[in-house]
Formats: structure tokens, C-alpha cells, sequence
């Protein structure tokens, strides 16, 4: 079951509350180097605890933390509460301004095998570590990791709709996107939710190193029993949480850019004909909305030439992959690492997320950009996934490979900072516990 606690945030100063727009960041993974140059000359960013720099990144972050406690740069809620989160954006493919609805709040952290909380992607065992190290120094959280639970009935939302009356915060972040803040203390609405999101499963969208570093923290702690009656707070992780029926939860795919292969498009194309049929296109702009109206089919472009690739039906009929997991089987994003990247351009799928010839882009149109400049040798435009598919590999017990999702918009750090020290939970937390 997924057991859930309010928390009392530690948030900046309500003197600063009109300066917020630049305070706030990036997540770690996607934060640019002209962004980091930046949001670093800015002394109280938030970034300074979500990826600090410097050889002793985490030591420099409880440096940093100490400060600005003590300068009171950030405060703590006296009051324990979940966070009501809105963000608002144009979605590209309604052409309208839509509202993704989640809330904050502790979650105790599960074991991945009892399939209370689901991942998607393996994670890189450095980038966990370096997420431990700073969850270690810091004691906290200055984003949280996003999860999907589902309720076609949207049961919770009119509370959240009610606590955003009275929002916290209002501004625009770095993606052009409205994010609004809120929150709720009451203690009967609390019980609520917390009952509601008792029996569900939550699906990682966002932050695997973030939840997997915790989980190998709360194991590195587990030997410090809690004293009688209490529970222990290095248990619990600041989860973001967002119903995955919400029309306003979008996944946009990676698409798959190449350099230093040493092929061109006559030899690619040669290597991949056994298992798909190709077509020359004249506008590599048009690719997307061909691709997403085909099935298993996808956009090969080099500097001036672009091609759509359609899987042969031949394929099934290849015996090791007969017995595939159905929830694999007709993936697209699965099906084109298999036969384009591994049969085609010869790279293993086990070597494929360490390999350094493979990067990836959100954008096509940067993709196209960089293969006319002569900075990438063929790009691989991707089509979507969707949510049901995400959950279906999830509770399959497989896993996607590496950046098959982009989850849009991004959660942002610096609203609020999530802590796990003992002292941050002593508040009557049994109340909550259902």
C-alpha cells in the first residue's frame, strides 16, 4: 500500500516572495550550462542545494543550507500540510492552455519488488550515487520526484480546486509555464487524501536516481531503530503526485540523435532493410505527424537526406523475439533500440545506455539543426508513447529502455524543500496514519 504523510516544508521567506521567478530551477538532468551559469551567480538559487558544484558538492550544500536557516533565507511551516501544485501550459496538440493537477507530499519509500511504487528505467549507478551523497549532507529534498496514481473519477480534485483559492505562489518558470502553489493544513481533508491513495500503485514518471538514492539512504540508515512510537523519517521521500487520467498529462517522445558512427545514409540504410521497408521524404518537417499516424514506423534523417522506416511484418516471425512480453512486444520506442540501433547499427541494447555515440533531443527541430551544421551523422525521430503503455510495461515487471519518456512540463526545485531530518518530523504524524 502507499503510505503517505503531510510535511512541513521548508520554503523562502515570504520576503522574497516577488523575487520567486529567480529562485527557482531546473531540474538537475535538464538544466542547461548557460542556465547553470546563471541560476550559480545567484546566491540564494535553489540550485545551490538541488545540484551544487564543487568537488564536495554535498558538504558544500549543508555549508550552504546551514545559512541560509540561520539567515532565514528559507523558514520552515509550523504547520504540517500536503502542497497542492498546478501547472499551467499550452499543449501543442489541443492548441489550448491546459492544467496539470498534483499535490506534494511524503511518501514511505517501498521496496521495488512489492510493486507499490513502479519504475520504468534502470538507473546509472554514479548518477544515484551522487544523489545519495547530497540527500546524506542535506537531510532534504529541493525537488520532488514525479508519480502517477490513477483516478479516472478525479475524487481529489475538488479539494485541491478549493486550497487553490488561496495560492502561496503565482509565476512563470524558465519553460514559459504558470506554476501555482497552495496548500492545505486541514487535518480531515489530509486523512482524505491519505486514505484515497492508500490501494494505489505509483508509477515514477520523473526522478528514478532521486527515489532510488533515497531508497539505498533509508537502507544505509535502517539499523538506527526509531525510538518507541516513532517512525523513522529517513523512511520517506517528497513525491509529486499527478493522476495519469488528467488530460493535461502529457509525454513527449526523445528522439535518438548519432555521432561518430562513421556511416552515412546509403550504408544505414543498407543495414537496416532486412527489417524495415523505407521511403524517401522531401520535407523531414513533415516526419511526426507521419510517423504517428503509422505503426512501428519512424524518421531517419542525415544533413540532406530524410526517410520514414516501417517495420516488416517479418519481424514477428524472428524466434527469439516470438516469446517477447506482450507489454514489449508492439513498443515502438522498444522495437526501433532492437532492430534500428542493435541490428542495424550494430550497438548491443545492454550497451546501448552507456554508449557515448547515442545523445538525445526533445525537439526535432534542433535535431535538424544539428545535423546541417555537420554536428550529428543521422537522427532518429521517435513517436509517442502513451501513459497506458508506461504502466503496462511497469506492472509487467520489465523495463523501457533509456529516455522512452518526457514527461512535459518539467516539476520545478525551489518551491518548496522536502526534509527527512528527525527534527522536521516531529509533529503528530500518527494522526495521518490510516
Amino acid at each position: 500500500m502507499a503510505e503517505l504523510l503531510p510535511l512541513k516544508a521548508w520554503r523562502y521567506h515570504e520576503k522574497f516572495l516577488g523575487q520567486m521567478d529567480s529562485l527557482i530551477s531546473p531540474l538537475f538532468d535538464v538544466v542547461t550550462d548557460r542556465q547553470r551559469r546563471k541560476l550559480y551567480a545567484n546566491p540564494i538559487n535553489s540550485i545551490h542545494l538541488s545540484l551544487p558544484k564543487g568537488p564536495q558538492a554535498g558538504l558544500g550544500a549543508r555549508k550552504t543550507l546551514d545559512e541560509w536557516k540561520k539567515k532565514g533565507v528559507i523558514v520552515q511551516d509550523h504547520v504540517p500540510g500536503i502542497y497542492v501544485y498546478y501547472q499551467y501550459f499550452k499543449s501543442t496538440d489541443r492548441n489550448k492552455q491546459v492544467c496539470r493537477k498534483g499535490f506534494i507530499a511524503h511518501l514511505k519509500l517501498e521496496e521495488w519488488e512489492n510493486q507499490v511504487v513502479l519504475r520504468h528505467e534502470n538507473t546509472n549507478p554514479y548518477g544515484v550515487a551522487e544523489r545519495e551523497e547530497i540527500l546524506e549532507k542535506t537531510q532534504i529534498q529541493a525537488s520532488p520526484t514525479f508519480g502517477l496514481y490513477e483516478d479516472p473519477d478525479f475524487v481529489l480534485e475538488p479539494f485541491f480546486d478549493e486550497a487553490m483559492a488561496d495560492p502561496i505562489y503565482d509565476l512563470e518558470d524558465y519553460q514559459g509555464v504558470r506554476e501555482v502553489l497552495a496548500v492545505i493544513h486541514d487535518a480531515k481533508i489530509i486523512k482524505k487524501v491519505i486514505r484515497f491513495m492508500k490501494d494505489k500503485q505509483i508509477l515514477i514518471a520523473d526522478g528514478h536516481h532521486r527515489y532510488s538514492a533515497a531508497l539505498d539512504y533509508s537502507h544505509k540508515r535502517g539499523k538506527e531503530a526509531p525510538a518507541l512510537g516513532k517512525i523513522n523519517s529517513y523512511d520517506y521521500h517528497e513525491m509529486y503526485f499527478c493522476n495519469s487520467a488528467s488530460e493535461a498529462l502529457k509525454i513527449y517522445p526523445n528522439h535518438r540523435v548519432f555521432s561518430g558512427l562513421g556511416v552515412d545514409a546509403n550504408e544505414v540504410l543498407n543495414k537496416v532493410s532486412p527489417f524495415f521497408d523505407s521511403k524517401e521524404v522531401e520535407d523531414q518537417e513533415d516526419l511526426e505527424d507521419i510517423i504517428n499516424n503509422k505503426r512501428h514506423a519512424f524518421g531517419l534523417v542525415f544533413k540532406n537526406r530524410a526517410f520514414i522506416l516501417s517495420l516488416k511484418p517479418s519481424w514477428q516471425e524472428i524466434g527469439h523475439l516470438k516469446n517477447l512480453s506482450p507489454s514489449l512486444k508492439n513498443l515502438d520506442v522498444y522495437l526501433m533500440h532492437h532492430f534500428l540501433i542493435q541490428e542495424g547499427l550494430g550497438i548491443p541494447l545492454e550497451l546501448q545506455s552507456k554508449s557515448e555515440v547515442i545523445k538525445y533531443e526533445r525537439h526535432s527541430s534542433k535535431c535538424f539543426l544539428a545535423l546541417l551544421r555537420g554536428e550529428l551523422e543521422l537522427a532518429v525521430v521517435m513517436p509517442g508513447i502513451s501513459v497506458g503503455e508506461v504502466f503496462e510495461v511497469c506492472r509487467s515487471g520489465e523495463m523501457l529502455p533509456q529516455k522512452s519518456t518526457y514527461f512535459y512540463p518539467k516539476v520545478v526545485s525551489g518551491l518548496l524543500f522536502g526534509s527527512i531530518d528527525p527534527d522536521d518530523f516531529e509533529f503528530p504524524y500518527e494522526v495521518f496514519l490510516c
